[in-house]
């Protein structure tokens, strides 16, 4: 990949990111939680300052998987500018679906970190939205556009959670 090319991808996935993600685990939580005073995180019980371990985790996952998608798909996660090459590699040795994992990993930690059921009811709904996202459109687009190699990789890794079958 020339510069140029390289320079244009991290672009696009960083617009992406915060776009698509940065809705997912900011703006809709935030407006759940009627915009938080956040200085008050250094009066977080035990329990809060655990919250954010998953949060940090599920951040470095998110951040791994866009990596992996511009620089082994050369792509993004947007489904207008796809990777063009199957991501096999990194946490998607272990599921099919990390980049959801992290970004609802995010959003648990901060109905944690918050005290918010109604972060957590959010969370579930967001589960229940990329699940159908991933088994009506993903998978059968990624069918289509990568044939007997994606159907070899769903029969070795789970979609969500597992251990991979080799």
């Amino acid at each position: 990949m020339s510069k140029n090319e390289t320079a244009s991808l991290i672009l696009k996935n960083l617009v992406f990111t915060v776009v698509v993600p940065g809705t997912a685990t900011v703006l809709i939580p935030c407006t759940i939680l009627g915009f938080p005073d956040f200085s008050s995180i250094a009066q977080l019980s035990a329990l809060q300052w655990v919250g954010i371990v998953p949060l940090l985790i599920g951040v470095c996952i998110y951040v791994w998987c866009v990596f992996d998608f511009a620089f082994a798909g050369r792509g993004t996660p947007a489904p207008i500018d796809p990777p063009k090459e199957l991501v096999v590699r990194g946490l998607y040795r272990f599921t099919r679906n990390p980049m959801y994992v992290g970004v609802l990993s995010v959003v648990v930690s901060e109905a944690v970190l918050f005290g918010s059921a109604a972060v957590l009811l959010y969370a579930a709904c967001l589960l229940t939205v990329f699940h159908s996202f991933v088994v009506f459109y993903e998978e059968p687009t990624l069918r289509r556009l990568f044939g007997e190699g994606y159907d070899k990789y769903c029969a070795t890794v789970p979609r969500w959670a597992g251990t991979p079958r080799r």
